[in-house]
């Protein structure tokens, strides 16, 4: 993992809200670079529950990239500072069934990690996590019945997944 350097989880200090609802992130799943995908996140949060630092996503069930992680125990989550916006918008719009190179045709450089995932050589921050937790999100049990209209139409909820956090890497 050339340029980074492994960090503990209290060296982030930058607000969950920006770092991934106005920043983005991406979601990404494989053993191998030949053999992952990758989707733009702008829904999850960090925390800490189960007396473990962790990392919560949300994908939609028809995203190519929830077999991925379904598939792996190991996921990584991906920041980028401003210059990769494009390369951000592309990996969130493309399809990696019908594009499977999408991130390198956004210009993205893929990479194995430490526990044999993909992250980003462009990353300038990369979350390595282990799946702890899946569960779709339930129409029943929203309180604003108003936000389950809104967001799922097609009642296609997402599936939450929660992770630990093993690895914060930076460069």
């Amino acid at each position: 993992m050339k340029d980074f350097k492994q960090v503990s989880i209290e060296q982030i200090n930058v607000s969950a809200s920006k770092l991934i609802g106005k920043d983005w992130m991406l979601i990404t799943a494989g053993r191998d670079t030949a053999s992952f995908n990758t989707m733009t996140a702008s829904w999850g949060t960090l925390g800490y529950l189960w007396e473990k630092n962790v990392a919560v996503m949300f994908i939609r069930p028809q995203r190519y990239t929830k077999e991925f992680v379904d598939a792996n125990e190991i996921y990584t989550l991906s920041f980028f500072d401003e210059r990769y916006r494009n390369a951000l918008k592309i990996c969130g719009t493309k399809s990696g069934k019908k594009r499977p190179r999408k991130a390198q045709e956004a210009g993205l450089t893929p990479m194995v990690t430490t526990l044999g995932s993909v992250a980003f050589q462009e990353a300038t921050m990369i979350l390595e996590c282990r799946k702890l937790y899946a569960s779709p999100l339930d129409s029943d049990a929203f309180i604003n019945h108003a936000f389950a209209e809104k967001f799922y139409p097609d009642n296609d909820f997402h599936v939450m997944y929660v992770g630990e956090i093993v690895n914060v890497y930076r460069k």
